[in-house]
């Protein structure tokens, strides 16, 4: 009997650990659903996010939560209203204080699941800056969690390489000079040496300009 309840909990693991991902890709879906503009780019990087997770030592679930956070990282723009989230021009400053809202929309939906508390940490904290001078609250270098240093880069390196109504992808050449640039500034300089070595890789994988609108 003990046998059959201990061979039930294993089959049934598995298989929660497979709706919980579901879960994740259907709600990263419902934003590029409202937000065609950033189709693939929740995608895009989680998958950078994985690969800069990896290379400085990452692994088993705080490499899955990373993995997570950056499929979401953009979750709370559900709540930015269309006019501003879809408008095809540059942000006005009150628009631009609406969307810098997302970090604390999306933590708040996700700290809701005592599973996802890790990850609603890394979203809440992806546009702080290495300097402090980032958003919501201003941390600054170590303080900031290390998933969302690595979700920040990424995140800011698609961005970069995507187009945008008002303005041409750039280069991965000039983006790389501008990531350079902001290395102990707005980056963590550990992990921008750690992507040097994937730069190559990510423009190989990633060559083509890619219509895009990624706002924050």
């Amino acid at each position: 009997m003990r046998r059959a309840v201990k061979t039930g909990m294993l089959t049934l693991k598995p298989r929660l650990d497979h709706l919980f991902h579901d879960a994740v890709e259907c709600l990263a879906a419902a934003l590029e659903a409202r937000d065609p503009y950033s189709s693939g780019h929740s995608r895009r990087v989680a998958d950078m996010a994985v690969d800069l997770a990896r290379l400085v030592g990452l692994k088993g679930r705080e490499l899955e939560m990373v993995h997570i956070a950056a499929h979401l990282h953009d979750i709370g723009k559900i709540g930015v209203p269309d006019q501003i989230l879809r408008k095809p021009g540059r942000l006005l400053p009150h628009e631009w204080a609406v969307i810098q809202r997302h970090p604390e929309i999306g933590a708040n939906i996700l700290v809701k699941s005592r599973q996802l508390k890790m990850v609603a940490a890394m979203v809440l904290h992806h546009h702080e800056r290495w300097d402090g001078k980032g958003y919501p609250e201003g941390l600054k270098g170590e303080a900031i969690p290390l998933g969302s240093r690595i979700i920040a880069l990424c995140d800011a390196v698609d961005a970069m390489t995507s187009e945008r109504p008002y303005r041409p992808a750039i280069t991965w050449r000039q983006c790389w000079e501008k990531v350079v640039a902001n290395k102990a500034i707005q980056f963590d300089a550990v992990l921008v040496e750690a992507a040097e070595a994937l730069w190559s890789r990510w423009e190989k994988r990633w060559p083509a300009k890619k219509a895009g609108q990624e706002r924050g």
